[in-house]
């Protein structure tokens, strides 16, 4: 018996929530000065219940090969990556009107 998704009422094999969670989020870009001067680029927005936050943090930090840490609907990356991470977002799959830079 297949597993009905309780947003869409779609089996869970042909679920598109997390693609219409990816189009109506509002990510905010913005950098971040923590201790000691550290500069870090602080991704947020995104809906932890439906974005795999480990999964596009772990992307990011393997396409930057720099640390970073996925909370509660934010993704902190260390140095400053405001330039790229744009154009990486939506490779992932987000909306470009979706993404805004500060």
């Amino acid at each position: 018996m297949a597993v009905i998704c309780n947003t869409c009422g779609l089996p869970e094999d042909l679920c598109a929530c997390s693609e219409l969670a990816k189009d109506n989020t509002k990510i905010i870009i913005r950098l971040e000065t923590r201790r000691f001067k550290k500069k870090g680029t602080m991704i947020e927005g995104m809906d932890s219940k439906l974005n795999n936050l480990e999964s596009v943090a772990r992307d990011l930090k393997n396409k930057y090969a720099c640390g970073g840490t996925a909370k509660e609907g934010y993704i902190f990356l260390q140095g400053d990556h405001r330039e790229t991470i744009k154009e990486t977002l939506i490779s992932l799959g987000f909306s470009e009107s979706s993404i805004e830079l500060h």
